[in-house]
């Protein structure tokens, strides 16, 4: 086999590799495809939400560019609750108006539409239109002046047998309700062609904004005070209720399954917890109104999920949207293949570089396999690498990108909200584990390229690195962010200079962004960011549910008596939980789940809240490629044409290491920049050394040969001991590697011998 894989390497490649469309936007296959008039509407839907994000964020209104106050448009800054509800609303009346609840197999086939229930649907728009006047009638009741104050704020007093109760329930919630569910049902069943709006799917969008509508006006009042507690404004329960079936709805529609029925547990578990034994349970049921009263609100879906997608997360997004318009994407690529092509297994290792460069902006691991993987994954396997070991190597290595700062997916921005650390810091603490972890993914490509006797790609096949070297500029967008957050400024502020520079630079390219430019990037920037919130939304009625039953607490004291017995028990513990409440999910709401549920207690037992959040973090980010659920795995085997469970099994094994890394910080917080320059260095060299040792023993390749089994074990036992971290251990474990070294020097046992032979080859 081996040899027929290096007769298939050796075939010349008829021209040089140069990676184009790596920018392009991978079109879903339940994303509608517009044209005409329908095309212009959702384009200028999707510019003004992505562009209003901008203008809110660095705090800029219309009037004050032309000195003129325009009272229907918003005055900036928004006040936070109204911000963050205007950022849920808009991303789901675009989400279902953008992408089917049903999959289109062929853009050319013909469509079986469904009148009957395209009709059904419409008939919804009724008790929508109904709520939505009614939502709209309690703006213009509060603002009267004719309701009692209290505190300086309007009080809205919605209690059994008021008008104001009997109006909220009839004629907003009931039809609210009737409207949404309804909507979602007919959403299933109703077929219309690629290029129409469905009926349904425009009910939703109407019903999201009327949600906006109502919580605004709601939430300006003294009944905010009354969230979370059973005196939440029937109402309030009433447009929770339906956007948070609208949440999982659309994070159905563009993030599957997985998510959704972990949030269907933790929601069910809300409502039987009174019934269950042990840590699980609490002391009594929730009510319906006080359950969704709560969620709604900063403790849920408006807490800090939300409060990252709305600021940090879309900023990046527009950022990155910037750089796909003036192609920086296709210069990443070809940078990396110029740099690191000529390297044994030359392309696996373009895959490392360029996915970790492109990973630390895309902000999901399958999204970055999809944007890069479709041009390395082909020329791994044309070099010699098994299909499985192509996808696992691009699936490894993209999410190596989430890890990376100074961006690492989001990631740093939700840590930082949640723990209070300031950014610059986690980005910083983020340096060593991310070298570790990349060079860990390098040093096992490496050693397998070795074994199968792999050849790099020649000088004609590749990118002339001399060309690229006068577009280095290129980089100056990601030089600036960089720059400026060490100097200072905002992550916001950061951003946006960073965002206008992609503009400038790119006219220094083919690609030169003029205002239809801009304008397609902000396009482009919408459409983007309606995954990324739905999944934090719907990551977000996770942790309204941990928050209001405290099962996170619990969670904290079993970490607790773990430690009791072993306090690396209860690490195992915590690593085991992070990893399966993050399979299926997305970065982001992976570490944001796991944060809510086992970071408390990780911080309990007395390890540092950075540490701890870290530790989490990490396990949250390998659940992509970690079996049997590891959704970047799965995305590389798409590509790759392997079979999907066997590309996550050599995906694991590939990234091994990064399993190893975050026990790293508990024992030597070094790693994590706490500590003297000295102390840092040290640890640096020496859990560098323990990887390569690690990867040593795990793909048996060591130092320019095959490893007798014995050798192996050794190697690995060298590594743990590397990686504790003290001066003993580090000496133990290089006398192992050094002991290691001579038996395959000296004595040249065979890779299959039990024990050494002297002579052997």
């Amino acid at each position: 086999m081996t040899d027929s894989k290096n007769m298939h390497a050796e075939e010349p490649l008829d021209e040089p590799i140069l990676a184009e469309g790596v920018d392009e936007e991978p079109i879903e296959s339940n994303r509608r495809l517009f044209s005409g008039r329908a095309y212009f509407v959702m384009a200028a839907l999707s510019t003004i939400y992505a562009a209003f994000h901008m203008i809110a964020l660095n705090g800029v209104s219309i009037s004050d560019w032309t000195g003129i106050e325009i009272p229907l448009l918003p005055q900036f800054p928004l006040e936070t609750w109204n911000f963050r509800i205007v950022h849920i609303s808009g991303a789901l009346a675009l989400g279902f108006l953008l992408f089917s609840a049903h999959t289109f197999a062929d853009n050319d086939a013909p469509h079986k539409e469904t009148k009957l229930i395209s009709i059904l649907a419409l008939v919804l728009l009724l008790p929508a239109i109904v709520a939505g006047f009614t939502a709209s009638g309690y703006h213009t009741l509060i603002n009267s002046g004719t309701l009692p104050e209290m505190g300086g704020l309007t009080t809205w007093a919605a209690f059994p047998g008021t008008e104001i109760y009997a109006s909220e329930v009839w004629w907003f919630g009931t039809p609210l309700l009737m409207a949404t569910l309804g909507a979602i049902v007919t959403g299933w069943f109703e077929r219309r062609g690629r290029e129409l709006f469905a009926a349904s799917d425009v009910v939703l969008a109407l019903c999201g904004i009327v949600i906006a509508i109502y919580l605004i006006a709601i939430y300006s009042t003294a009944a905010r005070n009354s969230v979370g507690t059973p005196f939440v404004p029937i109402g309030v329960a009433f447009a929770a209720t339906a956007g948070a079936a609208m949440i999982l709805e659309l994070t159905r529609r563009v993030a599957g399954l997985a998510l959704v029925i972990i949030t269907g547990v933790f929601l069910l578990y809300t409502f039987v917890a009174h019934l269950l034994p042990g840590i699980l349970a609490v002391q009594s049921a929730y009510s319906w109104q006080r359950f969704f009263g709560h969620v709604y609100s900063d403790a849920g879906i408006l807490g800090p999920t939300t409060a990252v997608s709305s600021t940090y997360i879309i900023l990046f997004i527009i950022f990155a949207a910037f750089l796909q318009a003036s192609k920086v994407g296709d210069y990443f690529v070809n940078f990396a293949f110029a740099t690191a092509g000529r390297a044994r297994g030359g392309p696996a290792k373009v895959a490392i570089f360029a996915s970790g460069l492109m990973g630390m902006i895309n902000g999901t691991s399958a999204g970055n396999v999809v944007a890069t993987g479709s041009l390395t994954i082909p020329l791994m396997k044309r070099v010699g690498y098994h299909k499985k070991t192509a996808g696992a190597v691009e699936a490894a290595a993209s999410t190596g990108g989430q890890i990376m700062p100074p961006i690492m997916g989001a990631g740093a921005f939700i840590m930082a909200e949640i723990t209070g650390i300031p950014y610059t810091d986690i980005a910083i603490a983020a340096i060593i584990p991310a070298i570790l972890y990349f060079v860990s993914v390098y040093f096992m490509v490496d050693f397998e390229a070795a074994k199968l006797g792999m050849r790099g790609m020649r000088e004609d096949e590749l990118p002339k690195f001399n060309k690229l070297v006068r577009q280095v500029y290129l980089f100056i967008p990601i030089i600036i962010l960089i720059a400026a957050l060490f100097m200072g400024y905002s992550v916001i502020r950061a951003g946006t200079l960073a965002t206008v520079a992609a503009a400038v630079v790119s006219w220094f390219t083919p690609h030169r962004m003029g205002l239809r430019s801009i304008l397609k990037a902000f396009e482009l920037a919408g459409i983007m960011s309606i995954q990324i919130i739905a999944v934090c939304a719907c990551a977000g009625i996770i942790v309204g549910v941990i928050s209001l039953t405290g099962v996170g607490a619990r969670f904290s004291a079993v970490l607790l008596d773990l430690a009791g017995v072993s306090q690396l028990l209860a690490l195992f513990f915590a690593m085991c939980i992070a990893i399966l409440l993050g399979m299926g999910m997305p970065t982001t709401a992976a570490y944001a789940v796991a944060a809510s549920v086992v970071a408390p207690g990780l911080v309990q037992l007395g390890i540092p809240t950075l540490t701890a959040h870290f530790f989490v973090f990490y396990f949250a980010v390998l659940s992509a490629i970690t079996p049997p659920v590891a959704l970047a795995s799965y995305a590389a085997a798409g590509i790759s044409g392997a079979n999907p469970m066997e590309t996550s099994v050599a995906s694991f094994k590939i990234g091994i290491a990064a399993f190893i890394v975050p026990y790293m910080f508990f024992y030597n917080s070094a790693i994590l920049m706490d500590g003297t320059w000295i102390e840092v260095i040290r640890a640096g060299v020496t859990a560098t050394f323990g990887v390569f040792l690690l990867s040593s023993g795990v793909q048996g390749w060591f130092l320019g040969g095959r490893s007798a089994w014995f050798l192996r074990v050794a190697l690995i036992f060298a590594a743990l001991f590397m990686i504790e971290g003290g001066l003993i251990t580090d000496l133990i474990g290089i006398g192992i590697a050094a002991g290691a070294y001579f038996v395959q020097k000296v004595l040249h046992p065979r890779p299959g011998a039990s024990i050494p032979v002297r002579g052997a080859d």
